[in-house]
C-alpha cells in the first residue's frame, strides 16, 4: 500500500518544461547576464523558440552603430539578402535593427520587412549605398509603427520621404544626413503628415532651404542643419512649430548673402535652450540682439569664429541671457575688452566660457574676468558639438 502511494506522488510531479510559453516568456526576460540567456536557448527546441521570439534589437558586426575600436582589424562575412532572411525568421519580434555599414545589401533585402516588421520601431540604415526609393516604399510599406529611421548618406529622393511620410505618421527621429538628393519637398511630406515629429538631421543638405519646415508641428524639438544652405524663410519655418529646443546651424551657407538669423527671436523660439551658430561668419549684432531678446531660456550658445559680433550684440548678450550658463566666443575678432566686460557684468547663471584666439581681447581682461567672475571656468578648447546627444532608440 505505502509503494503504491509513493508511485502516485511521484506521478503527480511537474517540472518547468510544464509551464505554459508565457511564464517561461517571463522566466527569460529575468535573466540578467547575456550567458545565462544564452544557456537557456541551448536548453532544447522549444528554448531556444522562446529565447528569439524574446528578442528584441538586432544589429550586425560591420554596424557603424557600435564601433569597437579593437575589431577593426578582423574581416567580417559580407551581408547579404539571404543573411537578413534568416535572421529576420529566426527573431521575428525585432523592435530595433541596424543594418548600418551593410554598404552593398539591395533594396530587395528590405522585402523580408513585409513579413516580419510591423513590430519595427527603430531602422538605421547608415551607409547603405545601394538602397533606393524603392527599397524605402519597402519599408513604409512594412514597418507602419516605425519612430525612428537613420538614412545617413543613403541614396534617396524626395519620393522616398514622401513614401515613408504616407504610412509611417509616428514617426518621431529622421536622420537624413548627407542626402544629397532630398530637398523641402521631402521635408514638407514629412513636416506635414507626421505629427509625432521630434528630431531631424538634414545638415549637408545642399538642396534644402528649410522652407519645408514652414508649419510643422510643436513636437518638433531638435534640428540639425550644419552646412545647409538655408533661406531666412527657411529658418523660419524650422522654429515656426514652436517648440524647438535645439538647433544647430554651424557652417551656414546663404543663398543670397546677408543673414536671417534675427528670425529666431521674433516669437518662435521662446523654448529654444542650445544654439549652435559656429562660424556663422556674418551673423551681426542685429541678429545677435534679436535672439538674445526673443530666446529667454537659452543655456548655451556657440559664436565661435562669428566676427561680426560687436559691442552691441555682446552686451545684448550680458543684458538678456539670464539663464545662459555655457558660451563659446572662440576666434570671434571683433570681441574686445569692453564686449567681454559686458559678459562678465551679466550672464549671472553662466559656469563655462570657452575662450581663445580672440585677438582684441587683452590678458588683462581675461585676469579681471577671472577676478570679478571666479564662478567661471574659462576653457580654451574649441567646441565643434555641443548639447547633449539626441536618441530615441
Amino acid at each position: 500500500m505505502q509503494q503504491t502511494t509513493c508511485n502516485s506522488s511521484s506521478s503527480a510531479l511537474t517540472s518547468i518544461t510544464d509551464l505554459p510559453d508565457d511564464c517561461l516568456f517571463f522566466i527569460f526576460q529575468r535573466l540578467d547576464s547575456s550567458s545565462d540567456r544564452e544557456s537557456f536557448g541551448l536548453t532544447c527546441h522549444r528554448y531556444l523558440r522562446i529565447q528569439n521570439l524574446s528578442r528584441r534589437s538586432l544589429q550586425f558586426q560591420c554596424s557603424l552603430t557600435q564601433l569597437d575600436i579593437s575589431s577593426l582589424s578582423h574581416s567580417y562575412v559580407t551581408i547579404n539578402s539571404s543573411h537578413i532572411h534568416r535572421l529576420l525568421t529566426r527573431f521575428q519580434l525585432l523592435h530595433s535593427l541596424s543594418l548600418s555599414g551593410c554598404t552593398q545589401i539591395p533594396d530587395s533585402s528590405l522585402s523580408h520587412l513585409a513579413s516580419y516588421g510591423s513590430n519595427l520601431h527603430t531602422l538605421l540604415l547608415d551607409c547603405c549605398f545601394a538602397i533606393t526609393d524603392h527599397g524605402l516604399s519597402v519599408v513604409a510599406s512594412s514597418c507602419p509603427s516605425l519612430q525612428v529611421i537613420s538614412l545617413y548618406r543613403c541614396q534617396i529622393t524626395d519620393s522616398g520621404l514622401e513614401s515613408l511620410a504616407n504610412s509611417c505618421s509616428t514617426l518621431k527621429d529622421v536622420n537624413l544626413l548627407y542626402c544629397h538628393a532630398i530637398s523641402d519637398c521631402g521635408l514638407r511630406a514629412l513636416s506635414q503628415r507626421c505629427h509625432q515629429l521630434q528630431a531631424v538631421r538634414i545638415s549637408n543638405c545642399k538642396g534644402v532651404t528649410g522652407i519645408g519646415f514652414q508649419g510643422c508641428s510643436s513636437t518638433l524639438a531638435y534640428v540639425e542643419a550644419e552646412s545647409c544652405k538655408l533661406e531666412p524663410e527657411g529658418i523660419s519655418g524650422i522654429v515656426s512649430g514652436g517648440g524647438i529646443e535645439y538647433l544647430n546651424l554651424s557652417g551656414l551657407i546663404w543663398r543670397f548673402g546677408g543673414t536671417g538669423l534675427g528670425t529666431i527671436g521674433r516669437g518662435f523660439a521662446l523654448r529654444l535652450k542650445i544654439l549652435n551658430l559656429r562660424m556663422c561668419r556674418t551673423v551681426g549684432d542685429v541678429s545677435i540682439v534679436a535672439i538674445a531678446e526673443g530666446c529667454p531660456l537659452l543655456q548655451e550658445w556657440n559664436l565661435a569664429v562669428c566676427h561680426e559680433v560687436g559691442i552691441v550684440g555682446w552686451s545684448s548678450i550680458g543684458t538678456n541671457c539670464h539663464k545662459l550658463e555655457k558660451l563659446h566666443v572662440n576666434r570671434c575678432r571683433n570681441l574686445c575688452d569692453r564686449g567681454l566686460e559686458a559678459l562678465r557684468n551679466g550672464c549671472k547663471q553662466l559656469s563655462v566660457l570657452y575662450i581663445n584666439g580672440c585677438c582684441r581681447v587683452t590678458s588683462t581682461a581675461i585676469e579681471l574676468f577671472k577676478c570679478y567672475r571666479g564662478d567661471v571656468t574659462i576653457k580654451a578648447d574649441e567646441r565643434m558639438c555641443i548639447g547633449p546627444i539626441w536618441s530615441l532608440r
